[in-house]
């Protein structure tokens, strides 16, 4: 897989490559406290750039082998500021055509509808380019601000999955939700023959 850039109205989208090290890091930095309630514990090494330079090149490896898609969010008024990310991982093919989705926003940016615009772009890019056929998202029941923004693009609530991840000190329940995408080309399973 090539390195894709895509554009909405306020944000440029760019693959991650080791290039975007040093922004990854001060984006943690910047954020470390805000996401900690609702993201897996991480290395103490996440605030440094050498972490994010052997990251991208694990990124890029799995990427080019189809199996991730990492994406960084650019507003277009703060071009060099990493603003936000979005991670399709777990990308399965055959049968499934299924990948997991996960996102994370600049607290100085929260509340403007950047990472709905950048979701809506990124999942016509994985549903039409990559040719998935769902995409599953996963929160906590009490990130309502998650909850509502996958309800907006059409996410739907499949259940509950008890002691899913551990999160901020304790095995925390998730709300299962997943996207599927009624344009998928069943051909695509002609050509993997």
């Amino acid at each position: 897989m090539e390195n894709v850039t895509l554009t909405t109205p306020r944000l440029t989208l760019r693959t991650m490559t080791p290039a975007h090290a040093a922004g990854l890091a001060e984006f943690f930095r910047r954020n470390e406290a805000r996401l900690r309630p609702w993201d897996p514990p991480r290395p103490s090494s996440i605030l440094e750039v050498a972490f994010w330079e052997a990251e991208a090149v694990r990124a890029a490896a799995d990427h080019s082998e189809g199996a991730v898609m990492r994406w960084l969010m650019f507003a277009q008024d703060f071009p060099d500021r990493i603003v936000g990310r979005i991670n399709y991982t777990q990308i399965v093919r055959g049968p499934f055509q299924s990948c997991m989705l996960g996102y994370a926003i600049d607290g100085e940016f929260e509340g403007q509808g950047l990472m709905h615009e950048a979701l809506q772009a990124t999942l016509r890019h994985v549903f039409e380019s990559l040719q998935l056929h769902r995409v599953q998202a996963n929160h906590l029941p009490e990130n309502l601000r998650s909850a509502r923004l996958l309800q907006r693009l059409g996410f739907r609530a499949e259940g509950r999955a008890h002691a899913y991840l551990f999160i901020n000190g304790a095995w925390r329940d998730h709300v299962l939700t997943a996207l599927t995408y009624p344009g998928f080309d069943a051909r695509v399973f002609d050509t993997a023959r």
